[in-house]
């Protein structure tokens, strides 16, 4: 399974995401691929699941992607109750 991160400008914020949602997973005893990007390069990007801050990963939101929004970022519990219906 591919995840991938996905922030307005595709720097730090993405990159601290990435890193929670590789904690939530292995946390929960889980593996999968995660990157992070920025929103328009994310347009063009392969993944099974796409997750960020709703006003940004939502904008991705075409009908055929798996979206996961967030509400905070930095929340680890968020993270794993979003992903645990997925990954699981």
């Amino acid at each position: 399974m591919k995840i991938m991160v996905v922030c307005g400008n595709g720097l730090g914020s993405s990159f601290i995401m990435e890193m929670n949602v590789k904690k939530a997973l292995t946390e929960m005893g889980k593996t999968a691929e995660v990157d992070h990007t920025d929103l328009a390069s994310a347009k063009t990007e392969k993944a099974d699941v796409f997750i960020g801050a709703a006003d940004i990963v939502g904008q991705l939101n075409d009908g055929t992607r798996q979206i996961v929004t967030l509400e905070n970022m930095m929340s680890i519990p968020e993270i794993k109750s979003k992903l645990e219906p997925i990954v699981s």
